[in-house]
């Protein structure tokens, strides 16, 4: 059953980058949950026991940020936390990709979501992009598969996100269309899915709760669509996500 926003007031642990870090925040306590973005490598595995759900965002890469993820993850692992990995800009590059695999390897995942061209770079280790963005004109199946058999390869569930969302777990696949075309024209409204399909996932951690997620996320997006810009569109999105803005 879709969720309005929850009040399970549960810590969402978010490892993120620094530029979308203020509205994935906003966008956690928006749905009832508490957000921490703790990411020094001396406290992240305390910090990460504490909490119900995990997130990883590759948005902006350091050495510290990603000794602090290997940790986190160490952690989550460790204790059946759920781990969402954000897989931001695995298709422009080698060193994301490489974190990716990394993490893959050596931790256990609840989802691993990504615009289009980053679940397609994980699915064909040739394929490339550039910048953060999708490209246009990716093939319907092609995307399909590349979802459907990775979550097959990594059990779990993994999701793809763009004009529809193409979200995969055992063997089902399932699309969840809507939202608008301005959540493509602000920064950090895919950073902001991430961290509401980690907040799903702590209170239960199924397959239907990310699907749940992104279609939230994208009826959240119709209620704030606007003709007076994209500074506008994000206030009546965060008003969206915490059910009180009315289209």
């Amino acid at each position: 059953m879709e969720k309005e926003a929850s009040q399970n007031n549960r810590l969402i642990h978010c490892i993120t980058n620094p530029i979308s870090m203020n509205q994935c925040a906003n966008a956690i306590l928006a749905l009832g949950a508490k957000p921490i973005m703790a990411e020094h490598p001396d406290e992240v595995m305390e910090i990460t026991s504490t909490a119900s759900s995990l997130l990883l965002n590759l948005g902006n890469i350091t050495d510290s940020r990603i000794s602090s993820m290997r940790l986190a993850l160490k952690e989550a692992s460790a204790t059946g936390i759920p781990v969402t990995l954000d897989a931001v800009g695995a298709a422009c590059s080698s060193l994301r990709k490489t974190l990716v695999r990394l993490f893959l390897s050596s931790g256990k995942f609840a989802c691993i979501k990504g615009n289009y061209s980053e679940i397609l770079a994980l699915y064909d280790d040739t394929y490339r992009s550039e910048g953060v963005d999708a490209k246009e004109g990716i093939e319907d199946e092609l995307i399909r598969r590349a979802v459907l058999e990775l979550s097959k390869t990594h059990n779990c569930i993994v999701a793809a996100t763009g004009k529809v969302d193409l979200i995969a777990s055992n063997g089902e696949i399932k699309e969840v269309t809507g939202g608008s075309a301005q959540l493509s024209q602000v920064t950090g409204t895919g950073c902001m899915l991430g961290a509401i399909i980690a907040t799903y996932l702590a209170e239960e951690n199924s397959f239907q709760s990310a699907v749940d997620a992104c279609s939230f996320f994208k009826k959240c997006g119709e209620k704030a669509a606007t003709d007076k810009g994209p500074g506008t569109f994000m206030v009546n999105l965060m008003d969206a996500i915490g059910g009180s803005y009315e289209a």
